[in-house]
């Protein structure tokens, strides 16, 4: 099972792989839309990426309540037990 750390560092090189972001700005307390400004076709794409690298589900009725990194790191954690 992946610590919060470890979770947020495949997290980060996830969203670093569709957007761009250099994987040191992706922060437990950033908001994917407001400051990593990424957009919902983006997101989906992060989501199946960190679905098969933590092994876990995200249904999408769940992604809409991910507002920030922080957010999606706990939900993987739980999502793992």
């Amino acid at each position: 099972m992946a610590s919060e750390q470890e979770i947020l560092s495949g997290l980060a090189e996830i969203i670093n792989e569709e957007t761009g972001l250099p994987t040191d700005s992706v922060e437990l307390d950033k908001s994917f839309t407001e400051d990593l400004d990424i957009d919902s076709l983006s997101m989906m794409t992060i989501v199946v990426n960190a679905e098969e690298k933590f092994s876990v589900r995200i249904p999408d009725e769940d992604v809409k309540n991910l507002k920030t990194v922080g957010d999606a790191v706990s939900y993987i954690a739980q999502a793992q037990g």
